[in-house]
């Protein structure tokens, strides 16, 4: 069965793997990760990079952009007003990097320093800014499906829930709210945030996301290229199995062998 790529904004990705570029032990680790990965599109913290914060310098350089695609994110923004301004440097970012038509930001807006939950309003009224001036806006939020009608109704190009907390690993704790938001939406779902095993990522793609965001669960674990490939694996084969259509749920067991035809009958 053959799939067709991701679409988004009009741009195609020949991976449903996204992955990000934080919390890497070391550069070499981060690039090998990625190559592992077959991504071909990556997060980038713009504020992080402007800052050149802990494990973002260098960061520019060490990638090649002219094979990944970038998507730059508002991390560390707690106002819409904020995420508004460090979304045009994102823009300029990509512009640096030879990307001229990258219009993409993966848009946050995080008050909540406990959780890092998203601020709903105030990611919509940024989103409602970025849409008018021509960003492609890639909104991360909660597991809200109305939220994300919304988004979707001002212009967004994705909407993407998380499953469980940022870095928690804890997996899909949204799953009722989240099939509900990939059944009612027009644009693609992208699960991101809490995936922690390949086993999540297969589920997320099961259920009928169209990509998942990973990036904390590739780069803290032991072996970090390896996760990268793992994840890859079950992102591919969560998606043939959504594709494939599984069997129905049966209350009892139903036998895989005729009945009819053996032996005494």
């Amino acid at each position: 069965m053959e799939d067709q790529p991701l679409q988004i904004a009009g741009h195609s990705f020949n991976s449903r793997l996204l992955t990000g570029t934080g919390k890497y032990p070391d550069p070499a680790t981060m690039q090998a990760s990625l190559e592992a990965s077959g991504c071909a599109m990556v997060t980038v913290a713009v504020r992080r990079v402007q800052t050149g914060a802990a494990g973002h310098k260098g960061l520019m350089e060490a990638i090649d952009w002219s094979r990944l695609w970038m998507l730059p994110n508002t991390a560390g923004c707690t106002t819409a007003e904020e995420a508004v301004r460090t979304a045009r440097l994102g823009r300029e970012l990509a512009r640096m990097a030879g990307q001229e038509n990258n219009t993409f930001v993966k848009l946050e807006v995080i008050p909540d320093p406990r959780y890092l939950l998203p601020d709903p309003i105030g990611t919509l009224v940024a989103a409602k800014q970025l849409v008018k001036e021509g960003f492609s806006v890639l909104p991360y939020i909660n597991a809200d499906p109305l939220l994300a009608r919304r988004l979707e109704e001002v212009g967004c190009v994705t909407v993407m829930p998380l499953g469980s907390p940022i870095g928690s690993g804890q997996g899909l704790r949204n799953r009722d709210n989240i099939r509900l938001m990939i059944e009612g939406a027009g644009v693609p779902v992208v699960v991101d945030a809490g995936i922690g095993v390949p086993s999540d990522a297969a589920e997320a793609m099961e259920m009928g996301a169209d990509a998942v965001l990973i990036n904390t669960a590739i780069a803290q674990a032991d072996a970090p290229v390896a996760m990268a490939r793992a994840m890859a694996m079950a992102t591919q084969a969560g998606r043939l199995a959504y594709l494939s259509g599984r069997i129905p749920q049966q209350p009892t067991a139903v036998a895989s062998s005729p009945q009819s035809g053996r032996v005494g009958h």
